[in-house]
């Protein structure tokens, strides 16, 4: 028996990265699972449908995407110094404590425990080889004893079930657009993105940008005010806080280029969705996102680097060939799809 642990993905209403992952490795696994919950009260794991206490049997699997803590769980020490199955879970990120400035506060507090409680598990994947040494070394630095094996998970670009996008060159626009899909927060650092854009069409280049995400409440609004101001005095940009499904993928369909200017991932899914919808990507030069890069579809630029990123997009705007090849070298490569991040799962939990 797998049981696929829902606590709070399972209530969650915002649409988040690991959100969508709890969601996709639930689908795709479907009626292998059967979900619980984390009960406070008892000290101990629910169905997620009833309420009925869990009855382990040691031979069992509990699975989480979730993240946690004693304080969100309490007793949740004591059932992983005792468990009564074995424990596996996926591992997104160690982003709150490499940039814990742009972090929830909340998340900053928490996470340390997180990772120090998944080396009680019997098996961890992390989401990129990036992310899977970040722990191991944590565990190192801190002194943890650690009974889990790691290893690491690809994760699908197929998050919408949709088929891969083969499409002709769209090269022949007035204006070439190009795409930001991500929360609106210093992290995914559309502050800087903005930046290099106004600088280019301060010079002169002819290009729309749309920019898609939700705010992040506690670090977004200031970054919000400054579209909304942009927007209105400048057609050839648009902010989508709630673009709908069909109103996301007719954006897509129009972009020559998805910029992911972001300063930290776990994996970078939206470089991958970008690639799978046949549509190249400019991205930060971060190890996680080289990771997913190098198979080619995409341009790699230096963090922060203005007039890096600035090359990279008028090279992306002025040079047909460049852009013929990225094209075709994202729509030829292979991709990962949810089907078989579940095989993995499913081989390894048997």
């Amino acid at each position: 028996m797998i049981y696929y642990d829902v606590t709070k993905m399972g209530k969650a209403r915002q649409r988040s990265g690991l959100t969508r992952v709890s969601s996709r490795i639930g689908e795709e696994l479907g009626s292998l699972l059967t979900h619980v919950c984390w009960d406070a009260k008892t000290g101990g794991f629910t169905t997620e449908k009833g309420g009925a206490p869990v009855k382990f049997q040691p031979h069992d699997w509990l699975l989480t995407v979730e993240l946690f803590s004693e304080a969100e769980r309490p007793g949740f020490w004591k059932f992983l110094r005792q468990p009564p199955c074995r424990l596996a879970a996926i591992f997104p990120d160690a982003i709150p404590l490499q940039l814990p400035h742009l972090t929830w506060p909340h998340s900053v507090q928490r996470h340390p425990e997180y990772m120090k409680m998944l080396a009680s598990f019997d098996r961890v994947w992390g989401i990129s080889e990036t992310v899977r040494r970040d722990l191991t070394e944590f565990w190192r630095w801190q002194g943890v004893a650690v009974r889990a094996a790691t290893e690491v998970i690809e994760l699908g670009a197929d998050f919408d079930g949709s088929n891969r996008v083969h499409r002709d060159p769209i090269l022949g626009r007035a204006r070439p657009a190009f795409l930001a899909v991500g929360i609106v927060e210093p992290r995914k650092n559309q502050e800087f993105l903005l930046d290099v854009c106004e600088a280019l069409w301060a010079e002169g280049a002819k290009f729309k940008l749309d920019i898609v995400g939700r705010v992040n409440p506690h670090f977004g609004r200031p970054t919000v005010r400054r579209m909304h101001a942009l927007a209105k005095r400048n057609l050839e940009f648009a902010y989508h806080e709630a673009a709908g499904d069909r109103a996301l993928l007719k954006l897509y369909s129009e972009a020559r280029a998805v910029l992911c200017p972001t300063l930290a991932e776990g994996c970078g899914l939206p470089l991958l969705e970008a690639l799978w919808r046949g549509v190249p990507a400019v991205a930060s030069d971060l190890p996680v996102l080289r990771e997913n890069a190098e198979g080619g579809g995409c341009l790699l630029a230096t963090v922060n680097d203005a007039a890096d990123w600035r090359a990279k997009l008028l090279a992306v705007l002025t040079d047909r060939d460049l852009v013929l090849r990225l094209q075709r070298e994202a729509m030829a490569r292979p991709l990962p799809k949810w089907a078989g991040t579940a095989r993995t799962l499913r081989a390894a939990l048997a």
